[in-house]
């Protein structure tokens, strides 16, 4: 007996996943049932010291901001 066609895709889990990020939400787990819904639980969101929060793009602006001050 051969394998089911898969019923999501892991660049779906992904956007689901960086959508969430971006939201500034954080994430406890996600769940993914037989038919392919995608839940994604989520959590507090917790900053560890010394890292910066917001996206990719806000913290390479903050950094290269911080540097042209210091040049």
């Amino acid at each position: 007996m051969g394998r089911a066609p898969s019923t999501f895709r892991q660049q779906d889990v992904t956007r689901a996943v960086k959508a969430v990020t971006a939201a500034g939400v954080g994430i406890a787990r996600v769940e993914i049932d037989k038919v392919g819904k995608i839940v994604i639980i989520t959590g507090e969101t917790t900053e560890q010291p010394g890292q910066a929060s917001g996206n990719d793009l806000d913290n390479w602006i903050a950094k290269r901001a911080k540097d042209a001050r210091q040049a």
